[in-house]
This record gives structure tokens, sequence and C-alpha cells, in this order.
């Protein structure tokens, strides 16, 4: 089989995941974020957004409320969110 020349930059696309991609990451948590807010449509109830940087760019959107395990078992108000915005949710 013939060699194409391209040899993959596992450095480079590191620091494109940790620098380029990051805020793309975070502007898609921030509109999860918000779709959970309206989905819920309780002031009481708050919903967190977490950035952070792994091996490259992460966002955590969390409903920091004891009834958020509730409403997304009962609702799936994070993964109707998630999917909104255009992301494929899949089980662990």
């Amino acid at each position: 089989m013939a060699r194409s020349g391209f040899r993959r930059d596992r450095r480079g696309i590191g620091e494109i995941l940790k620098t380029q991609a990051a805020p793309q990451v975070n502007a898609l948590a921030s509109q999860v974020q918000a779709r959970v807010i309206d989905a819920i449509d309780d002031d009481t109830v708050e919903v967190t957004l977490e950035a952070y940087t792994t091996d490259r760019g992460a966002a955590a959107v969390t409903i920091a409320d004891p009834e958020g395990l509730a409403l997304q078992a009962r609702d799936g108000v994070l993964t109707r969110a998630a999917a909104a915005v255009g992301l494929e949710v899949k089980p662990l």
C-alpha cells in the first residue's frame, strides 16, 4: 500500500482542541444552559456552566439542585436541551 506522506501532528491537534475549539464548545454549552433554564422555568433552581480543559476544551452544564436528577430522569431536560442545539447525547 502506498503511503500518502501525511503524518498526524498530535501536539498540534491537541493545541487546536484546547485553544481554537474551546470557545465553540463553551458557546454551545452556554446555549444548552439557556435552554435548560427556559425548560425548568423556576428561578430558584440553579443551572451552572463549568468550562474546563483536559486534553481538549470542554464544558459541563449541571442542574445544581437536588431536584436536578429527577428533572433529567422524568423530563430529560438536559438531553433535550443538548439535542435542541444539535448535540448528540449517547448513554455511557
